[in-house]
């Protein structure tokens, strides 16, 4: 049943469920003009002949639009400030989303469009991400999300529609992975991987993207310092990057030498569990960098209350609440607690192994006179013993008058 929309805005990635979709929007809204457009936040080589394909298959225009410095500042960073993490997971796929679709409704806004589309699958955290961020900046704009209209049931129909349909592809059906890649990560979903108890295929060609197996990687290790500026990664090996750029000369490094692979069965914000094999070599280095140097710098009473919020705020981003007044002040908060997390981490990278091999600060909390086991003239051991007393006073109380026959 045709549908009356005059101009859609679709996300367009050029991957097997945008590409489909934009025949179908014709074909189901009317003939509606579909504008495509595609965030650059890394995807590479994926977005080679994508202005032609669009056009090809029905589009009246496309936009690429480069948002790569500002999908790792603006997004990356303060996550990697807060140390946020979803079960394991560096939520490359989830704090993708928000510049992403902030942009699409931008444009969107601009070309006078009745719809945003997108081919999230309503199995997915994606279509939350998307839509949240789209209520954010246009709340009264039509969403269409064909996943949730149309009689396609799988990706072997949705292959078969393009094929129908003439669309060209860059998969099959052997290599069907559902894949996310951007400049921080790449995710592996589909095929092999439903089933937990099958080992993930590293090793075999083309299967892993961003480096090695650990197996794969080299004999020797390789050293890399990362500076930091209040809990930003400023430099590598001394030389000053621009945040896009540290983390691919991150990923150059950890992919080599076979760091950063995650499996993991995640539990989906719609409620099911799901299997995912991510590669995040560059990130890995940086998160494990960051929270070294945060030993450093963080009182005791901050570091412990941060790691509360570091797990409220990594839901937020999962969940897609970016653009929200809470991850708005947990933000601030971090904000603050980062304000002397400067510094240097030197990371030993080994066989997939990331290895303490020194951090320094201007604003270390550590003292070695105080810490040392040799003699020192500034802590008297005998203080200990009032502090023993009334610290475990409660305790003594309950063994001596707690007990009733």
């Amino acid at each position: 049943m045709s549908k009356k929309v005059k101009k859609v805005v679709l996300a367009y990635s050029g991957g097997l469920d945008t590409s489909i979709i934009i025949p179908w929007l014709k074909e189901n809204y009317d003939n509606c003009e579909v504008i495509a457009v595609s965030g650059d936040v890394g995807q590479g080589t994926e977005l080679d002949g994508l202005e032609e394909k669009a056009i090809k298959t029905g589009a009246s225009k496309l936009y690429i639009e480069d948002l790569k410095e500002e999908f790792i500042k603006d997004y990356v960073w303060p996550t990697l400030k807060a140390g946020a993490a979803y079960e394991g997971y560096l939520l490359g796929t989830a704090f993708a989303r928000p510049v992403i679709a902030k942009r699409i409704v931008e444009i969107a806004l601009a070309e006078g469009a009745d719809a945003i589309c997108h081919g999230c699958t309503g199995k997915g955290n994606d279509q939350v991400r998307f839509e949240l961020t789209i209520k954010a900046f246009a709340p009264d704009m039509k969403i269409i999300a064909p996943w949730r209209e149309w009689d396609i049931k799988s990706r072997e129909e949705e292959i078969e529609y393009a094929e129908a349909h003439h669309i060209p592809l860059k998969i099959n059906r052997e290599t069907n992975y559902s894949k996310d890649k951007n400049l921080w990560h790449l995710s592996h979903e589909g095929l092999d991987l439903e089933d937990p108890a099958n080992e993930p295929q590293y090793n075999k060609p083309g299967f892993l993207e961003l480096g090695v197996s650990p197996e794969q990687a080299p004999d020797k290790p390789e050293y890399v310092t990362i500076t930091f500026e209040k809990g930003e990664p400023v430099a590598v090996n001394g030389e000053k990057m621009s945040p896009a750029s540290i983390v691919m000369k991150l990923n150059e490094l950890g992919g080599r030498n076979g760091i950063g692979l995650y499996d993991v069965v995640e539990n989906r914000l719609v409620g099911m569990k799901s299997r995912g094999v991510y590669e995040t070599p560059g990130g890995s280095i940086l998160y494990h960098a960051h929270e070294v140097l945060e030993t450093l710098c963080l009182d005791r009473d901050t570091q412990h209350y941060k790691e509360l919020v570091s797990k409220k705020f990594a839901e937020l981003v999962y969940f897609g609440q970016w653009f929200t007044p809470l991850r708005e002040a947990l933000s601030a908060f971090v904000d603050k607690t980062q304000e002397t997390v400067t510094g240097e981490v030197k990371l030993k990278l080994y066989k997939g192994n990331i290895i303490n091999a020194g951090v320094t600060s201007p604003y270390s909390l550590y003292s070695e006179e105080i810490a040392t086991f040799d003699e020192d003239n500034v802590y008297d051991q005998s203080d200990a013993n009032g502090f023993i007393n009334l610290f475990g006073l409660p305790i003594k109380v309950k063994a001596k008058y707690g007990k009733k026959d």
